[in-house]
């Protein structure tokens, strides 16, 4: 009994023990649950894209079961993948399986459950279907795109290094230069300007208050004189200015007329001439008075 439980055979029992326990710590990190009750079904591909042991299978986003297996059936030359999937989940007939590939490059498995009243039984092999990774896709459909653009890529590189060796754009970089400094320059003033509108603009506008209460008040005065204006006989003034109009043009007709006397005063030559010649006579006695005084004038002595 000493010798069946020798220090070799406890060291031996704790090795194999020690890898039971790594052995199973190992397949929990990966997800493996080996105490959870679970039924396996078999799936077939022709590549797996990435996929590994552990990988997650879902039904619409949950998941459902992981991948137990992955074996390469060298008589069919595809890959045999063993499927753990909950042992509540019931696959109906119709179902399928395939792999999807996110950006990553690391796959999972979805699984499509189908309509039929009768299910699959457990270690049967679910259909697969092979769908068009991320990167085939590429391949596919943007990778001829890209091909067709290269060219155009190129000549567009091509007009844009001419461009940029172009003198006339160093020359409109350095004007551009000038420019913004110009706008700087300008900006800076109108900050100036704007600082001394903010300071002048309270007198301003005390003086337009000013200006305003004056023209409402000449225009109340020029109401008022239009008012009286109004009320002032304007029409009587016509009419009297119309009647002295009329008597001064009859008084004109009057002494242009030699019908009466006044006319034929103003219109008389004879009376011009013999006025005329009186005042000759009446100037002729100043004089001789003015040199002879003594025949007109008598002095006596007492």
């Amino acid at each position: 009994m000493k010798s069946f439980f020798s220090r070799n055979v406890l060291i031996a029992i704790t090795a194999l023990v020690s890898l039971c326990l790594l052995y199973w710590g190992i397949d929990f990190l990966k997800g493996v649950n080996l105490f959870t009750p679970a039924n396996f079904y078999y799936a077939k591909f022709d590549k797996v894209n990435g996929l590994v042991k552990s990988a997650p299978i879902t039904v619409n986003g949950f998941q459902v079961g992981q991948v137990r297996e992955i074996n390469y059936d060298y008589d069919n030359n595809q890959i045999s993948v063993m499927l753990a999937m909950n042992k509540d989940l019931k696959i109906p007939q119709g179902s399928t399986v395939s792999i999807v590939s996110n950006l990553t490059g690391a796959a999972t498995m979805a699984l499509t459950l189908g309509d039929q009243p009768t299910f699959l039984n457990v270690g049967d092999e679910v259909p697969s279907v092979t769908n068009m990774g991320l990167m085939d896709k590429v391949g596919k459909d943007v990778m001829p795109q890209l091909v067709a653009i290269l060219p155009k890529l190129d000549s567009i590189l091509s007009n844009v290094n001419a461009l940029t060796a172009n003198p006339a754009l160093q020359a409109s970089v350095t004007r551009l230069d000038g420019i913004t400094a110009e706008l700087a320059n300008s900006s800076h003033q109108l900050n100036t300007l704007m600082t001394s509108l903010n300071r002048t603009m309270p007198g301003v506008m005390t003086n337009v208050g000013t200006i305003t209460t004056n023209f409402g008040e000449a225009s109340g005065n020029l109401n008022a004189m239009t008012a009286k204006f109004n009320q002032m006989p304007i029409d009587q003034t016509v009419r009297d200015l119309n009647a002295t109009v009329a008597n001064l043009q009859a008084l004109s007709a009057k002494l242009n007329s030699k019908d009466s006397s006044l006319g034929m005063l103003l219109n008389d030559n004879g009376l011009y001439n013999h006025a005329d010649q009186s005042l000759a006579a009446l100037d002729s006695l100043l004089v001789d008075i003015r040199q002879h005084p003594k025949r007109y004038i008598t002095i006596k002595v007492f």
